[in-house]
């Protein structure tokens, strides 16, 4: 590996050459030493330098962008060589989106420590479109998303099916006795949804469009906890995948309904960004399916 590389990229993550050299054990004179020489081999400044700060410029935001990519595609060869002579260990760097990573993931993660406890898990939880970009870059080995993922430069890997209802407070007085609703039904009534990027708010967002519907009153949190907290105290009504309610449906927190007329499934798929997998991913992907 290029240490020149992996120092430029220490010292712009921790915006310090002191702690850079501290996190690289090295001198700071040694660290300076190497980015002064990164930047001559380039011919051009990348770091904005004070008594106070280092920051990018123009250019070392760009070769900090690339230097990313290389350092994990570096990092993925090493691991992939090392597999053909190992066991399944060493780290799996996975992505999930909220609704899979908060719900499910857990019990195939707590199976695969059972299983293979020299598996390391390092477990990245946001929105679909920022997983779909970080197994882009190689900054993740897998992502497991909700809806659709239309990049053709990714593999792409339906594996389990996510059913989604319209959540309400136990007492509100649409739902008394009811397990299904009209669309109409729901016309005047507040709903609370995921910010944009978030798969959950694409199937928000296409129940809306399939209706020519747009609410009045509208609110965006970016957590499905947030969400659910919101909704049972009140404040308005959600779409929800079934997998993220389980627990207020069963102390009753919380009541789910379907629509009469439109069924809102979605599903739970696998991004992959190399077609080399390491053995430790290969069980991994094996007890998703």
């Amino acid at each position: 590996m290029d240490q020149q590389l992996q120092v430029f990229v220490t010292v712009v993550e921790k915006k310090n050459f002191s702690h850079a050299a501290e996190e690289l054990h090295m001198t700071q004179p040694a660290v300076s030493q190497y980015v002064k020489l990164f930047e001559q081999r380039y011919g051009v400044k990348l770091l904005e330098r004070s008594n106070k700060f280092v920051r990018l410029n123009k250019a070392g935001e760009m070769v900090y962008h690339h230097a990313k990519e290389i350092l994990a595609l570096y990092s993925k060869m090493k691991y992939l060589v090392d597999d053909l002579t190992s066991n399944a260990n060493g780290t799996i760097k996975m992505g999930a989106s909220y609704t899979y990573g908060e719900y499910e993931l857990p019990a195939i993660i707590g199976k695969m420590h059972k299983l293979y406890p020299l598996i390391e898990p390092n477990i990245f939880i946001g929105n679909t479109t920022e997983v779909v970009s970080l197994v882009k870059s190689h900054e993740l080995d897998v992502g497991l998303v909700e809806g659709e993922v239309t990049d053709s430069t990714l593999q792409i890997d339906p594996f389990a099916e996510d059913m989604m209802c319209i959540v309400m407070p136990k007492d509100h007085p649409l739902i008394q006795g009811r397990k299904e609703l009209a669309f109409s039904d729901l016309a005047n009534e507040t709903w609370i949804v995921r910010e944009r990027g978030s798969g959950t708010r694409r199937v928000a967002d296409k129940l809306f469009d399939s209706y020519e519907y747009k609410p009045d009153k509208i609110l965006e949190f970016g957590s499905i906890q947030l969400i659910k907290s919101a909704v049972e105290s009140g404040l308005g009504i959600s779409i929800l995948s079934e997998s993220a309610i389980k627990k207020e449906l069963s102390i009753g927190s919380l009541e789910s309904i379907h629509l009469e007329d439109f069924v809102i499934k979605r599903n739970f798929s696998i991004v992959l960004n190399s077609p080399f997998q390491t053995k430790a991913l290969e069980v991994f992907l094996s007890l998703l399916r």
